[in-house]
């Protein structure tokens, strides 16, 4: 077999989390526009990563924002993002670099990317079906619990 120097899962993969770093550069200039919003996931463990001692003891692992109603300070940089999330009532910084995230939804259009938690190849979804985002929608997310929500996206997760 022939060696790809060219790396083309890593090509791949740095060009998903540019999607994702080009939605939320729209969202800090435009606002959330009509339905959407987003789930991301992301490991609390990672290099660069900034949250809360309190948050990163209850999600020491993994964890999931919910950007759609309260969250301010939105800010996109080249290699990571920042906002600020009301948990509980209480406003707390976050900052995300873009290697750390391990998936990206935007259930009102049902868009989704899953990156390998391994910083390897990327995963590939299958496609999202109506189901699929009913369920989170009935089961996972409460739209009247609009701050901090965090989520499983396990659902995702290919077995």
């Amino acid at each position: 077999m022939t060696q790809d120097y060219l790396e083309y899962p890593k090509l791949v993969e740095h060009a998903m989390r540019g999607v994702v770093r080009k939605a939320l550069a729209d969202v800090m200039e435009y606002g959330l526009r009509g339905l959407h919003h987003f789930y991301v996931t992301f490991r609390t463990q990672d290099q660069n990563v900034i949250i809360p001692d309190r948050l990163l003891a209850q999600y020491p692992d993994e964890m999931t924002i919910v950007m759609e109603n309260q969250f301010r300070n939105l800010l996109v940089e080249e290699n990571q993002f920042k906002v600020t999330l009301s948990f509980n009532g209480t406003p707390e910084n976050l900052s995300i670099p873009y290697s750390a995230i391990t998936a990206f939804v935007d259930p009102s259009v049902k868009f989704g990317l899953q990156f390998d938690s391994n910083h390897g190849e990327t995963v590939n979804l299958p496609t999202p079906t109506k189901e699929t985002f009913t369920q989170i929608d009935n089961d996972t997310y409460n739209p009247a619990e609009k701050e901090g929500q965090v989520v499983a996206l396990d659902k995702f997760r290919k077995k």
